[in-house]
This record gives structure tokens, C-alpha cells and sequence, in this order.
């Protein structure tokens, strides 16, 4: 395998140039892929509502076309749900993403188009790796198998030449021959739809594999390494697959996680641990830079245009949508997106933090409607990840996963947060732990200390130290097992937290 890792290396480095010089000219970049983005999609039903013949900038742009959530946007991504072209974008749309970026219920249903598989899903695969080349330059990477959890692919409904799935699903499923050589398990296995068979399968294959590298959500990875482990009944993955590299996590934040990684499962200082932003709806940013723990380059030339929208503006009738030169760092945004799938000032629903400018990094600091401020504190998933990391520290326990929500106030009752929270390692002490992450969150949001001082708003929180599997089975229940899913860490509300109350 030396020569396929020595000339996919080569291949991969040849990238880099285009990378620098994204990075050198942002918005330059930006400006031209808004200009082939409006041109193309003129002549589309979306594109003649809102006179793209007629837009030259993007100021026209934004007066022109509204900010869509996907609410707004659904009546035309349904109509080319059932078969209907040139309705927001000219190509032939074949494959749809399923979003499980919540339990809700309701599923959003995201086109991808040739371009958006070919110029941002497939070009953030090869530039993930083109970067870690970048930072481990004598990398092995390539003399074995990457590993990596897919979702599962469905006939679409309302058309059947169409599919749906899990994006992971989408992109295995179009992936050339050349690549699937290069990863496993294979693509039948990959994609089951029975997520239990599907992990069972996974081990006993992966484990007699030289795995080099994982892409991954976290929670996910832990489910197959944990099975992986019972089965061979080795004591770290190191002793499974010894060439081991790269972890590449994304979805979640890797912080609850990473002592577990690197103590549990791969303890060596060998193994990397790069961070991906990549989403149903695209691929947006990479960390770039090993030593940069939880920055992320934004790809600026993925066939996707950025806004970003203040965070206390979100509420407005017509907030304020800045570019890439208006941002600043430590603020936070609500990202709006318009894609080459045609999803035309589109609020995500996450929002981000920039850690620099010039070149643009950035942190996935929450979600817009992941929070809690119920009581004025503006308790963001952020705050939350950062006093759960600060408490297992402190206390020697390890996070499998939580959630949270407000307890509303009473007749003479003060409010505070109610926590559920899984551990793969419990705390030494459980009053502790509670202590600290009150403490920690306290530190970190002002906001929340003020309405903690004296118990005057909320009072301590409450944590329920759930039973192992708890969440496991709550998404099994939620029909949420495998590919993107992921617990919701905060609610404003309580339905969460009702639901898996009523559980324990």
C-alpha cells in the first residue's frame, strides 16, 4: 500500500494551492462564487421570481430575495421532491439529504445537486485530508482503511427515481470505485437500515481491518469502538489497529469527548484529531491548523455564499445579514448559506463564532434554537460543552451524553436548569460534579452568574445521573439510531427533557 499511500498524497497536496489562495482573497472568492451562483440559477422558477436577471450586487441581492428558514423554503423543495425541475436550481436533482439534525419528528428534506456532490461534498473529503497532509506531512494515512458510519438511503415518496438519505448515505453511495477501495466496511453493510445488524456487522469487519482513520460523529464512534473492544477484548484501539491516525469528528463538539478519545481508546500523542463543519445542506469549514483545538477554516469555494447574521438581530423583521469584511471576531452569527443545491438565503439554524479574520476561522458555537433563556441568561450549547468538559475534569468523569432544559418558576419558587446527563465514567463525588458544572457555567456566562447570584433567579441545577444506555434507547424510540442524529444539549422548553424524565 506505500505507493497508493505515496501517490494519493501527491495527488492531495497539488490542492493546497487552491486552499492559500482562497485564504489570500476571501472576499474576492466570495464575490465570484455569488456572481456564478445568481447567473446560473436566472433562468430557474426561484430565479425569475426574484429577478436574478436584474441583481449585479449583492446589496440587490439582499433587498431581492428574502432570508428563508426552511419552512419558507419547503413548498418549493417539495415540488422538486415530487419530480418538478428548474424550480431553484437547473440541474437535475437525484439524491435528497435527510436532516436529523434534531429528534423532531418532522424530517427536513435538503436537495443535492451534481454540483453540491461534486464542488463542496467530495471537495471537503479530499481537502480534510489534503489539510492533515498539510500538518503530517510523513503521514501513513493512506496505507490502510478509513473507517466511516454512514446513514441509510430510502426510494423517495413522491418520486420514485429519485433517493433519500442520510448525506453520508448520499455521498458512499456515489463515491468512484478508487475510493471505496480506500475505506470500510463495504458499501452493503455501510448503508443497512437496521442501525443494530448494521454495528454487529461493522465490528466483526473492522476489527480484522487496518484502520488508519475514522469519519465520524463522536457518540456513534464511541457505540462501534465499545463493541470493537468487546469483541477482540483488547484494551485500547491502539492494540486493534496499531497504524492507527485520525479521528475526523463533526456534529457534535468533540470537548465532552476528547479525554475519552485519547485516554480510552487511542492513548498515544500520536493520533490526531481533526474537526469537521459539514452539514446536510454542505460543507462548510475544516480546522487547518492541529494546534488550533476547535478553529475551523471556512471553505470559501464549495459553491456556497455566506452571510451572517447577529445573534440579537435574529428576532427582527429584517435583520442586518453582513459579509465576510463586516465580521468580527467573538461575536456570535446565525449563518445564512445560498448553495449550488439552490437554497437561497437560507438560515441554517447554527451559529457561529469567528476566531480570526484573514483567514476566516470559525467555532460552531450553538444552535438557534438550541438554547436556554428562560430567565434572561442565554445559556448557549457552548457554555454548556465548556462547563461540562471544566466539571469531568475536576471531578474524573467522562460524559457519554446530556441534555438540559429551564424548571419555570412557582408560587414562590425560584427557576433553574434541570440536567440529564450519561456517563461512560461516573464522578468521584456526585455533589462535586454538580458544584463544578454550576461553577463552570457560571464563569463562562454572565449572564447565568447574575441570575445564579444569591439564588435570586435560579437556584443550583438539578442533575439526573442517568442509568448507561438511557439515551441510546431514547433515540431507538425516536427511530434516531445511527448516521446524524444527535441528542439536542439544550431546549428552552422541556420536551426533551420530559421525555427522557419519563424514561429513567
Amino acid at each position: 500500500m506505500k505507493l497508493v499511500n505515496d501517490m494519493t498524497v501527491w495527488f492531495l497536496k497539488r490542492r493546497f494551492e487552491r486552499i492559500e489562495q482562497f485564504m489570500k482573497y476571501p472576499i474576492e472568492t466570495q464575490q465570484r462564487i455569488f456572481s456564478e451562483l445568481i447567473e446560473t440559477a436566472r433562468y430557474t422558477e426561484w430565479g425569475s421570481r426574484y429577478n436574478y436577471g436584474q441583481i449585479r450586487t449583492v446589496k440587490d441581492f439582499q433587498e431581492q430575495v428574502p432570508i428563508s428558514a426552511y419552512e419558507q423554503l419547503y413548498p418549493y423543495i417539495e415540488r422538486v421532491l415530487k419530480g418538478e425541475p428548474n424550480v431553484l436550481w437547473p440541474s437535475p436533482i437525484e439524491w435528497f439529504s435527510k436532516s436529523s439534525g434534531t429528534t423532531n419528528a418532522r424530517s427536513k428534506y435538503l436537495p443535492v445537486s451534481p454540483e453540491a456532490l461534486e464542488e463542496c461534498h467530495y471537495e471537503g473529503g479530499k481537502d480534510m485530508m489534503t489539510l492533515l497532509i498539510n500538518n503530517r506531512p510523513d503521514t501513513r494515512v493512506f496505507d490502510g482503511k478509513g473507517l466511516s458510519i454512514g446513514g441509510t438511503l430510502h426510494a423517495n415518496p413522491f418520486d420514485d427515481y429519485t433517493q433519500i438519505g442520510d448525506v453520508s448515505a448520499v455521498i458512499m453511495q456515489n463515491l468512484p470505485s478508487w475510493a471505496e477501495f480506500m475505506r470500510t466496511p463495504p458499501l452493503d453493510v455501510a448503508l443497512m437500515d437496521h442501525w443494530e445488524s448494521k454495528l454487529d456487522k461493522m465490528a466483526s469487519i473492522c476489527s480484522q481491518e487496518n484502520v488508519t482513520s475514522i469519519l465520524g460523529v463522536p457518540t456513534w464512534t464511541i457505540v462501534l469502538l465499545d463493541q470493537i473492544l468487546e469483541r477482540t477484548g483488547k484494551k485500547n484501539m491502539l492494540e486493534v489497529w496499531p497504524d492507527f491516525e485520525v479521528f475526523v469528528h463533526g456534529a457534535v463538539s468533540f470537548e465532552p469527548y476528547r479525554d475519552l478519545f485519547m485516554n480510552k481508546y487511542f492513548p498515544s500523542d500520536q493520533v490526531l484529531y481533526l474537526e469537521t463543519y459539514s452539514a446536510s445542506e454542505g460543507f462548510f469549514a475544516i480546522q487547518d491548523d492541529i494546534s488550533r483545538v476547535g478553529e475551523m477554516l471556512l471553505m470559501l469555494d464549495y459553491g456556497i455564499f455566506y452571510e451572517f447574521i447577529p445573534i440579537e438581530e435574529l428576532g427582527n423583521d429584517h435583520p442586518r445579514a453582513l459579509l465576510l469584511n463586516e465580521v468580527e471576531v467573538g461575536r456570535n452569527y446565525a449563518m445564512v448559506i445560498s448553495t449550488n443545491a439552490g437554497l437561497w438565503r437560507y438560515l441554517i439554524g447554527d451559529t457561529v463564532k469567528f476566531t480570526s479574520t484573514y483567514p476566516f476561522r470559525m467555532k460552531v458555537s450553538g444552535r438557534t434554537k438550541h438554547f436556554i433563556n428562560a430567565f434572561g441568561e442565554e445559556v448557549i450549547v457552548e457554555n454548556a460543552d465548556h462547563a461540562v468538559k471544566v466539571a469531568s475534569h475536576q471531578t474524573g468523569a467522562s460524559v457519554a451524553n446530556y441534555t438540559a432544559g429551564p424548571v419555570y418558576m412557582g408560587d414562590g419558587s425560584r427557576g433553574c436548569h434541570e440536567w440529564v446527563i450519561e456517563f461512560t465514567t461516573e464522578p468521584d463525588d456526585r455533589e462535586a460534579f454538580i458544584l463544578a458544572l454550576d461553577n463552570a457555567l457560571r464563569e463562562v456566562n454572565s449572564d447565568y452568574d447574575a441570575k445564579r447570584y444569591k439564588d435570586m433567579a435560579l437556584t443550583r441545577p438539578i442533575v439526573h445521573f442517568a442509568p448507561a444506555g438511557t439515551f441510546y434507547a431514547w433515540l431507538g424510540k425516536q427511530h434516531k439510531l445511527g448516521g446524524q442524529n444527535k441528542v439536542p444539549r439544550l431546549s428552552n422548553s422541556r420536551e426533551y427533557l420530559d421525555d427522557l424524565l419519563a424514561a429513567l
